[in-house]
């Protein structure tokens, strides 16, 4: 029997975002290894400042999934809305989030805990909403979706972020011919609800889309010990009990089975710009 997609399984939740240092880390290593491709919450930012109409009088910005708020103090402190809104539904991200948000007192940003399929917030209450690097954890997408288009103002914006099925390839190349786990680059992506080929259909459900940017992304890890600390937490793959979580075992394990090396990977990140139906600019 097929193991269920670890994005879209409700009891892999706490495993993966119970701890804020386990997320800090993999992303960490991600960034470190980045070679190409322009950060996000920059170009989320140049995107709502290209497509809003009134980009410099924004009342409330909602941030889905946001984590540990990394894309919500980009927003706070580059478009200065007059508030920022994080809403995630893991506490421990949202307590880093809060802490991060103290180094910048002149803005307004807070952060709540909720459901992206039942947003708190009041229908056409937002100005921009901005779903990045989330929607892969619903299996109902659309209807993450539809609350985005109520919460929307007329003449408001949503940015929605994914990434490819086939992103970071070469990763899973390198844990099968390890042996660490066997199967590695057979099992299913972990972006099947929500890709960079069906993002934008999946926001035409109840949004107008008016923009679709796609950008490749590289990273390249310097070897072994730089590739580990970023695999030891990644759920798709199976590895051992105590290689899971574990980054120096893990390292030592490729150091044992595959000469040192650097590792390229990639990834294409699709960014999909859309407005209320009611709010379409002639």
């Amino acid at each position: 029997m097929t193991e269920p997609n670890p994005f879209l399984d409700p009891a892999r939740q706490r495993e993966l975002y119970g701890q804020a240092a386990r997320l800090a880390g993999r992303t960490s290593a991600l960034m470190r290894a980045k070679t190409s491709g322009h950060p996000v919450p920059e170009t989320i930012v140049s995107l709502v400042q290209t497509h809003h109409v009134r980009p410099d009088r924004l009342g409330v910005v909602l941030d889905i999934g946001c984590g540990r708020g990394t894309s919500s103090l980009v927003i706070a402190e580059q478009l200065r809305p007059q508030r920022v809104i994080g809403l995630d539904a893991a506490p421990s991200l949202l307590a880093q989030a809060r802490e991060r948000a103290q180094e910048l007192p002149d803005t307004t940003v807070e952060f709540v805990e909720g459901d992206f399929h039942d947003l708190p917030l009041d229908a056409g209450s937002c100005d921009v909403a901005v779903a990045a690097f989330c929607l892969y954890h619903s299996p109902q997408p659309k209807d993450v979706i539809a609350q985005i288009a109520r919460i929307l103002a007329p003449g408001g914006l949503a940015v929605l972020v994914t990434k490819d099925l086939d992103s970071y390839q070469e990763m899973d190349r390198l844990v099968a011919s390890a042996g660490l786990d066997p199967q590695a680059d057979q099992h299913e992506s972990l972006y099947t609800a929500a890709h960079s080929r069906n993002l934008a259909d999946l926001a035409a459900s109840a949004l107008d889309v008016i923009a679709v940017l796609d950008e490749e992304h590289s990273f390249t890890f310097d070897g072994h010990d730089h590739t580990a600390q970023y695999l030891a937490t990644n759920p798709k793959y199976d590895l051992a009990p105590g290689l899971y979580g574990n980054p120096g075992a893990l390292a030592a394990t490729l150091h044992e089975f595959i000469p040192d090396q650097p590792l390229t990977t990639r990834s294409r990140i699709t960014f999909v710009v859309a407005q209320p139906n009611e709010g379409r600019q002639p």
